[in-house]
């Protein structure tokens, strides 16, 4: 799949709303992440970061460019946009934001809508250490395939919660970050493409 095709597909779709969120009985810290997608000799690569082990919240998980949202930032896709500058060097004007998903609420307190946007021009990444230790890119036709997207399920709270979580080259990607991806795989289902 292309960019152009993933993004008619993208916007042709009614929105998900189911996402399996955390159940939180407090208020959330508000939060946006950039899926960023590139083409890549005709298919779409995703690009994942890998937060910084010294850091408070979620250290060392993989995860897409994101943060808090700042006082100063007008829209979750301004905050998107922002983090991913700083976190990875990919400025705002070199990605086409298609859409986002619902706020997904975390265990951790933040409430993280997902911003899409697709990278017009490949880029110099430039890591920001304090926020992330490494970036990889994952074909997205690996995560369209279902048999490499799981879901276990634990209650916490009486409640019980699903947990996605993705394996690929020796990374264990789970949490939101897998939720997001499977959520963006059921959007787009390639079934609608045949």
């Amino acid at each position: 799949m292309n960019a152009t095709q993933f993004n008619v597909h993208f916007s042709l779709q009614s929105l998900a709303s189911e996402i399996t969120s955390a159940p939180i009985n407090r208020s959330l810290r508000k939060a946006a992440v950039l899926v960023p997608l590139m083409e890549v000799d005709g298919q779409l690569q995703i690009l994942l970061t890998r937060r910084a082990l010294h850091l408070r919240a979620h250290p060392g998980q993989y995860s897409f460019p994101g943060g808090k949202v700042d006082d100063a930032d007008n829209s979750m896709i301004e905050t998107a946009l922002r983090e991913a500058d700083e976190e990875i060097g990919l400025t705002a004007d070199n990605v086409t934001v298609i859409g986002n998903f619902p706020p997904h609420a975390t265990f951790t307190g933040f409430e993280v809508t997902p911003i899409v946007g697709i990278i017009k021009q490949p880029f110099d990444i430039i890591l920001d250490p304090g926020e992330v230790s490494e970036t990889f890119w994952v074909p997205l036709q690996y995560f369209f395939n279902a048999s490499n997207r799981y879901t276990f399920s634990f209650m916490r709270n009486g409640n019980d919660f699903d947990v996605h979580y993705m394996p690929y080259k020796g990374k264990f990607i789970w949490g939101v970050t897998a939720a997001i991806i499977d959520l963006l795989c059921r959007h787009i289902d390639l079934q609608h493409l045949k």
